[in-house]
């Protein structure tokens, strides 16, 4: 068994997948319309994020989803974000097993883990 998507619902659909496709680099796979909702799943490589707009109120709590990208260079990503006005909520740290880590906030409060595995991680 191995994960195919990972889903959010979304208070904006465009501003949503402008931002994933932005700073995070996926890319659209496809959209539609599924019983009253509008869906449109992102993707890089094999990892793929769903994003649900309805005409109702959202669900579920935004803010208690937690994303991970795993990145070759924290420093990059800190650099690309600084560069459009966007700043860590945490971080970055360098865990003992010399992981690197940061953490954003989405444009729906969901929090953006970026880590950086191995050795040389970024300080």
């Amino acid at each position: 068994m191995r994960m195919h998507h990972f889903g959010i619902e979304v208070k904006d659909l465009e501003t949503s997948a402008a931002f994933y496709q932005k700073y995070i680099g996926l890319q659209e796979e496809s959209s539609f319309l599924f019983a009253g909702e509008k869906i449109v799943f992102l993707k890089e490589k094999e990892f793929r994020l769903e994003l649900i707009s309805s005409s109702e109120q959202p669900t579920s709590n935004p803010s208690s989803i937690h994303l991970c990208f795993q990145v070759d260079s924290i420093n990059e990503v800190i650099f690309r974000f600084n560069e459009n006005g966007i700043f860590p909520i945490e971080g970055p740290y360098k865990l003992e097993n010399g992981w690197g880590t940061v953490f954003y906030q989405g444009p729906d409060n969901e929090v953006i883990e970026f880590i950086q595995i191995g050795g040389k991680a970024d300080k």
